[in-house]
């Protein structure tokens, strides 16, 4: 069931990038990356309550698209507004929409308080992982050719 869902994420996420008009070349990281916040959203609901899932999922999500911008020398938003789809409470606005038109307003209430407590979640996520340095991400970077080292060498 799990892998089901993931595999959708991920192929959500891809759709998102092709509607957000991202260059095919990231299709596949974006992908990557909604699937691994689905997934990791996933293993943590049981356990945690949904608004921290979120939380900890988007922060994968917001370190992963960084990792995947510094290494295609990309902007983040690229691999971040897609790969944080799977994770936006959707849902919970609808419900809470259908909740307040069919006058449930305590069902109302729960519903659109929960989606606007994953929403901060996610919000939150961004923001601590865009504080990280930028040099923490190094290590992904890709490694330049051979000939352009040789140059930087004979300058010096």
């Amino acid at each position: 069931m799990i892998v089901t869902q993931v595999l959708a994420a991920a192929l959500g996420t891809v759709a998102f990038a092709l509607l957000f008009g991202v260059p095919r070349k990231y299709y596949l990281y974006c992908g990557f990356i909604g699937g691994a916040g689905w997934l990791l959203y996933c293993l943590l609901e049981p356990v945690l309550n949904a608004t921290e899932a979120t939380f900890f999922a988007s922060v994968l999500v917001i370190f992963l698209s960084r990792m995947g911008a510094v290494r295609e020398k990309c902007p983040v938003t690229i691999f971040l507004i897609s790969g944080i789809i799977p994770l936006v409470p959707g849902a919970g606005i609808y419900w809470s929409a259908f909740y307040m038109v069919t006058d449930q307003l305590a069902e109302a209430g729960e519903a659109g308080f929960a989606a606007v407590k994953a929403a901060i979640a996610i919000v939150l996520g961004i923001v601590c992982v865009f504080e990280l340095p930028q040099g923490v991400f190094r290590f992904v970077k890709k490694d330049q050719p051979s000939r352009i080292r040789r140059k930087s060498r004979k300058k010096e």
